[in-house]
């Protein structure tokens, strides 16, 4: 597979509204709980080992991270296209940061969320094991909200049998569509074994517009 994210290289970190790159373009931005593996699946869509910090202090990612995949431009016609970025959102659940700090991130994910004009679709990561906590939700809800689609990630799906995987898939859909509709599609994977990597790679680069939109 041809993977457009495999160019993604690292741009920004904004803390605040006024550090973010001007909105324009696509972005897809990455959620997940602490220690739910999103930096691993970062890294494994992007086929890099290193592109997003793979942390064991729970809440490591405390700023919004951009990375950039956009086409590479060989110029000078035709005119370059728009930006397109991947988005790392803090991650937080148990993590033990102070309050104010979890306030801050609380008013930005807001701002970010209710303004981005930028923002084609959010990327849930759960850990297969504890799906649907209630920081999955919220940022579910935040998506749905704005009309956005949304992409669950069932991560660290190789702990468990295929049987196992299947159970646990059926279940989350399950809620998702009770809870949101059919806005909210899910897939397993894992970065470890790879699973699921390509799956998620398209839904990715088609909210993108990177590849070409699927045939009717």
């Amino acid at each position: 597979m041809n993977n457009p994210l495999a160019r993604a290289r690292y741009l920004l970190s904004a803390h605040n509204v006024k550090q973010l790159p001007p909105d324009g373009g696509f972005e897809v931005a990455f959620a997940g709980r602490s220690n739910a593996g999103k930096s691993s699946a970062l890294n494994a869509m992007c086929q890099q080992n290193a592109l997003a910090r793979v942390s064991k202090t729970p809440g490591r990612t405390q700023q919004l991270v951009f990375f950039d995949v956009s086409p590479l431009y060989r110029g000078p016609e035709p005119a370059p296209e728009p930006d397109r970025f991947l988005v790392d959102l803090p991650g937080y659940g148990y993590a033990k940061v102070p309050q104010n700090l979890q306030a801050h991130w609380q008013a930005f994910l807001d701002r970010y969320f209710g303004t981005r004009e930028a923002l084609r679709g959010l990327v849930v990561v759960m850990d297969i094991r504890h799906p649907l906590k209630d920081y999955d939700r919220q940022m579910l809800g935040y998506a749905v909200e704005r009309g956005l689609p949304a992409h669950a990630l069932l991560t660290k799906a190789d702990k468990f049998g295929r049987g196992q995987q299947q159970q646990q898939l059926m279940m989350v859909r399950k809620e998702l569509s009770s809870a949101f509709g059919d806005t909210v599609s899910v897939q397993t994977f894992s970065g470890e074994s790879k699973q699921g990597v390509e799956e998620a790679c398209a839904v990715v680069s088609r909210w993108l517009e990177l590849v070409p939109p699927p045939a009717a």
